[in-house]
């Protein structure tokens, strides 16, 4: 008999789950109305930058920000059918963060393969 499954196969059920983009991808769905989250905490986006154009919402609160029918909404929290890419900072936090906002009913939430590392990588834009 086996236990439960350990993160790293967690991880791995999880983004079955979900159709996670890359960097390119990101930037174009952004260009079309997708609503880019970055979850890094303070001393990461502080560190290396922010993506123009990102919402910066906590890890923490995500799930309060992001629900359209939550009393602590961001106005940009306008519907189920919303197109959310959300930014860690390698790649994994995000992908159980999406998972979340699908059990929200935001079901085209994903997010983005090897997080604002792979985003600053492939040279698109970051402000200090």
């Amino acid at each position: 008999m086996s236990g439960p499954p350990g993160i790293d196969e967690y991880l791995e059920r999880v983004r079955q789950g979900l159709e996670r983009i890359g960097p390119q991808e990101a930037f174009d769905a952004a260009a079309d109305g997708a609503l880019l989250v970055d979850i890094r905490y303070q001393a990461l986006r502080e560190r290396d930058g922010l993506i123009p154009g990102a919402l910066v919402v906590e890890r923490n609160e995500l799930e309060w920000r992001l629900d359209p029918q939550g009393s602590h909404r961001l106005p940009q929290a306008i519907g189920h059918d919303l197109r959310i890419v959300v930014i860690c900072n390698e790649g994994y936090a995000s992908s159980l963060a999406a998972l979340s906002l699908h059990q929200l009913g935001l079901r085209r939430a994903t997010d983005l393969v090897g997080g604002f590392q792979a985003w600053k990588s492939a040279g698109l834009p970051v402000t200090r």
